[in-house]
């Protein structure tokens, strides 16, 4: 049965905390991460996702699935303040290849959505990918149970609830009161409301979020890297290209590898220590099979 058809009987909040990313392959022939270096953004994100299974490890023909970038700020692909919009597209390209049915991708941002899904970038190459590119609509938010630890409810888009899979796709940057804005910070743009509020407990609603939401695939946008000044940069001095890319189940243990490019520790990003805590995932490396390359 479909992740929608089962938000029609079920309380969406409990439904998502009780999805398990790892039912959707029970394999353990494929590496945990998969850490792709090369000069092509949409090369290294099909040679990612190809290392940990292919697309059609998550995507089943019929599926409808939610990509989610981070689309937060009104900033060029240059700026690495937005998710790079060739990997946007390439994943787009490769869940239609897997038999998708229908793509959507979206966000709420900071800034006006209307200017920043076009200078972004990501609007038109997930339009030229074949996706729909809605803008959030506040006639479509949903209080429902979120069940965390901190949060217990909140508005949420109802697009992110009812699709069959979701895929987050964030970028890798510096954030001020975060430290890092990596993939569970990214799904504050999945919630309308007065988000400013949840930064009194960040870490904890970071947490609480993506247990919610709990994606079948999380890809870490690492080609350009904003190491200061986020999460809006600015200026191209702060930005540092890596040319890399990060795919896995395990949305801790991706973001832990974030951690890494920017140099910091698990102790020193509360967040992945309160995951881990709650077994959400797995933060020390060396636990993990990762498969690195340069193509």
């Amino acid at each position: 049965m479909k992740r929608r058809d089962f938000i029609k009987n079920m309380a969406a909040g409990s439904l998502i905390l009780n999805m398990n990313p790892g039912l959707f392959s029970q394999s353990q022939n494929y590496p945990d991460l998969a850490v792709i270096q090369g000069e092509s953004p949409s090369q290294i994100t099909k040679e990612a996702l190809s290392a940990i299974g292919g697309m059609s490890r998550f995507i089943s023909k019929g599926d409808e699935v939610l990509v989610k970038p981070n689309i937060g700020w009104d900033r060029t692909p240059e700026q690495a303040a937005c998710t790079n919009p060739e990997v946007v597209k390439t994943i787009v390209e490769l869940c239609f290849e897997a038999g998708a049915k229908k793509v959507k991708v979206m966000d709420h941002p900071c800034n006006p959505a209307r200017r920043t899904y076009v200078r972004s970038g990501i609007a038109e190459a997930a339009k030229e990918a074949g996706a729909d590119v809605p803008f959030p609509n506040e006639h479509k938010l949903k209080k429902v149970p979120i069940n965390g630890q901190k949060l217990k409810e909140w508005e949420v888009y109802r697009d992110f609830l009812e699709t069959d899979k979701l895929i987050n796709v964030p970028i890798t940057k510096h954030h001020s009161l975060s430290r890092l804005t990596l993939g569970m910070k990214n799904w504050l743009g999945a919630l309308g409301g007065n988000r400013n509020q949840l930064h009194q407990s960040l870490d904890y609603a970071m947490v609480d979020l993506a247990a919610f939401f709990k994606p079948v695939l999380s890809l870490l946008d690492a080609y350009r890297i904003l190491h200061r000044n986020g999460p809006q940069g600015g200026r191209l001095s702060d930005v540092k290209l890596h040319k890399t890319v990060v795919a896995g189940v395990d949305y801790v243990a991706v973001d832990r590898m974030g951690a890494q490019f920017m140099g910091m520790s698990p102790q020193e990003l509360k967040y992945l220590d309160i995951a881990h805590q709650r077994g959400l995932g797995e933060i020390d490396l060396g636990k993990l099979n990762i498969e690195k390359r340069k193509i």
